[in-house]
């Protein structure tokens, strides 16, 4: 295809020379084509917007246009293979498979001139300081691993609009609290504070379209302890977030080429893969430095001190030494029943307090409808009550680890009757002599097929030989007087040996 490029070059050298076959050769086309261009005085791009009044072959769809047009209308939405399968379906044999282009070529020209207007996205102007966006974005699908386990995560990612500064923190849900963390992280990183925050319509953060209220009570709390605006995008609009949106992909993209550069997706620790993603932010973060100035001279003053945002949460212990917290179950210890505890609620970890004390810890559950149920906490009403045992409603929390789920198994066929009541015998012996020794002597017996009940296991822990632990380590005492004799023996020579 001649371009205009080449047909000012020959129009140039045309006139320099006067030399037909010399223009054309040196702007790269033929004789005849460069006399046409020389005589027409166009260019090849106004030759292409000339309307073509004729065609060059029948129009095959020309008959049943006015219908594949109605319909169009009637649903914009149609793609043309579904148009095209209706057509070959109505008049079996007349449509080919190889006139499919055809037809979308027609309804396509179709749309751009006459059909629907389609939705505009309009380019927005940012100004240092006024805005920031976050979102919470999967982390799944790069397979991040855990000491060889997989590590499902979340990442709360925060964004500047303007420098497209951006940060981000690990989390495990879409809580309040993970919220309030990575949005005081992100702050307290980045030195200063914007003036607006704009999310999506997050349950947390966001009440829902009939409330009298915008935000929740907690979000709004966060939000005037930082003297930030609260914004939000309109329900299925993410293209209104769409700089952290477009970050979230960015990101990802980059950390999964980092991954595989370090040729591994396995970490030894949490905090590894922690400083992998921090080290990415700095690197990333590096090219925008003149513009984050920008905004760092117009952001406003950090608070004197963080949001404390842990949830506090006064709770009944139940019949069932159970406790509820946000929408999952949770046990504690049987001395607690009938009591009120004080459950403090935090982003990873929910902490139990009762009398202004501390007294007990355990993962925070992901979602809702959860249960965890720790054997320690009821091992002694239930060993009482082994009968309870097999309908007990969260049952398959009292199996630690596989071991124990099949010392029971095999309880279940050598005795039912007596199953439940040494399986429990068993749980009570992990629960006083330590759960890895009781387990230890679970998975040998197990894999020489030999069946364990309670009396045998208390036996077998009896006699079992104590060692000592891998850090108690016996450094026997120094004669420092090896140190003299070495001193004196050089200060000997060094005296013997002339200057």
């Amino acid at each position: 295809m001649i371009t205009d490029q080449q047909v000012r070059k020959l129009r140039k050298f045309y006139q320099s020379s006067g030399r037909l076959g010399v223009a054309a050769a040196r702007a790269g086309m033929s004789e005849p084509t460069a006399r046409k261009f020389l005589r027409s005085q166009t260019l090849p791009s106004e030759h292409r917007l000339a309307e073509r009044g004729w065609r060059t072959h029948a129009d095959a769809f020309e008959e049943v246009w006015p219908a594949v047009e109605e319909l169009l209308k009637q649903n914009p939405g149609l793609q043309a293979l579904t148009i095209f399968e209706h057509l070959q379906r109505t008049d079996p044999g007349k449509y080919q498979d190889g006139q499919l282009r055809t037809l979308q070529r027609r309804i396509k020209v179709w749309r751009a001139t006459a059909g629907p207007a389609r939705e505009v996205f309009f380019a927005q102007r940012h100004t240092p300081g006024h805005l920031c966006e976050s979102d919470f974005t999967n982390m799944s699908k790069l397979g991040v691993t855990i000491a060889g386990q997989q590590f499902d995560h979340l990442l709360y990612h925060f964004v500047l609009p303007y420098s497209n500064w951006e940060t981000g923190t690990v989390c495990f849900s879409e809580s309040f609290e993970s919220l309030s963390d990575g949005f005081q992280n992100a702050l307290w990183e980045l030195g200063g504070v914007p003036n607006g925050h704009r999310t999506d319509q997050l349950s947390t953060a966001v009440h829902k379209m009939d409330h009298p209220e915008e935000f929740t009570q907690r979000y709004r709390g966060l939000l005037n302890h930082y003297g930030v605006e609260g914004r939000k995008i309109q329900v299925r609009r993410p293209n209104e977030n769409g700089d952290v949106e477009q970050s979230h992909y960015r990101f990802k993209d980059a950390l999964d080429q980092a991954l595989m550069l370090r040729g591994s997706r396995d970490f030894c620790d949490r905090e590894a893969y922690a400083k992998l993603i921090r080290d990415l932010f700095k690197q990333r973060n590096a090219g925008r430095r003149d513009r984050l100035a920008e905004e760092l001279a117009v952001l406003s003053f950090l608070p004197a001190r963080r949001l404390e945002t842990r949830q506090k949460i006064h709770v009944r212990v139940g019949p069932g030494s159970t406790i509820r917290v946000a929408k999952n179950t949770y046990s504690v210890h049987s001395r607690l029943k009938g009591e009120t505890v004080v459950a403090i609620l935090g982003a990873e970890d929910l902490e139990i307090w009762y009398g202004q004390r501390k007294v007990d810890q355990f993962p925070r559950l992901r979602g809702e409808g959860k249960h965890r149920i720790e054997y320690r906490h009821v091992i002694d009403s239930l060993s009482r009550k082994p009968g309870a045992l097999e309908d007990y409603r969260y049952r398959e929390d009292l199996f630690p680890s596989s071991n124990f789920r099949v010392a029971y198994d095999n309880l279940v066929g050598a005795c039912p009757g007596q199953a439940a009541k040494e399986y429990l015998g068993i749980l009570k012996l992990a629960a006083r002599e330590g759960e890895a020794r009781v387990e230890m002597i679970l998975r040998q017996r197990s894999a020489a097929g030999l069946l364990t009940c309670a009396k045998e296991l208390e036996r077998l822990l009896s006699e079992e030989t104590v060692v000592a632990p891998a850090w108690d380590v016996c450094i026997t005492a120094m004669n420092l007087g090896t140190y003299d004799e070495l001193l004196s023996e050089e200060a000997t020579r060094c005296l013997a040996t002339p200057r």
